[in-house]
C-alpha cells in the first residue's frame, strides 16, 4: 500500500502533459525583420505572409528608440514589378506578420552587379584602339 500512495506522489511531482500543443514561433513585425538585414533593409523586399505576389522594396525606415517600433516607407510590387513610381507608407508595419522576400532581392542584386550594355561598348571600342 505504501507503494502505490509513493508513486501517486511521484505523478503529481512530476506531471506529463502530453496533450499540450509545442509553443508556437513568435511571428515578426517589419521592424524585427529589418534589424538582421543590412543597413535595417532598405532596398530588400518585405511582404505580410497572407499576401500572394505583392511585396514592398523599403526604402526609408524611421525607427523609434527600442528598435521594434516606428514607421517605414517603401515602394510597393507585384509579381516582381513595381506598382507605384514614389514610396508611399507602409501601413501594418507593427502587425506581426513580416517576411523578408530573398527570391527578390537576389534577382536586382544580379541586375544591379552586371554592367550596362552601353558600358561594354564603350569599354570594347577602348581596347580595340
Amino acid at each position: 500500500m505504501q507503494k502505490a500512495f509513493f508513486e501517486v506522489n511521484r505523478a503529481a511531482e512530476n506531471p506529463k502533459n502530453e496533450t499540450s500543443k509545442p509553443k508556437r514561433r513568435k511571428k515578426k513585425n517589419l521592424f524585427e525583420v529589418a534589424q538582421f538585414l543590412p543597413n535595417w533593409g532598405i532596398g530588400y523586399h518585405m511582404a505580410k505572409s497572407h499576401w500572394a505576389n505583392v511585396s514592398y522594396e523599403i526604402t526609408k525606415i524611421n525607427l523609434y528608440k527600442d528598435g521594434r517600433h516606428g514607421k517605414a516607407w517603401g515602394i510597393a510590387h507585384k509579381d516582381g514589378l513595381p506598382i507605384a513610381d514614389a514610396p508611399k507608407k507602409i501601413s501594418g508595419v507593427h502587425k506581426r506578420c513580416w517576411k523578408y522576400i530573398p527570391s527578390l532581392a537576389i534577382s536586382i542584386e544580379g541586375k544591379e552587379s552586371s554592367p550596362k550594355p552601353t558600358e561594354t561598348a564603350a569599354k570594347t571600342e577602348v581596347q580595340a584602339a
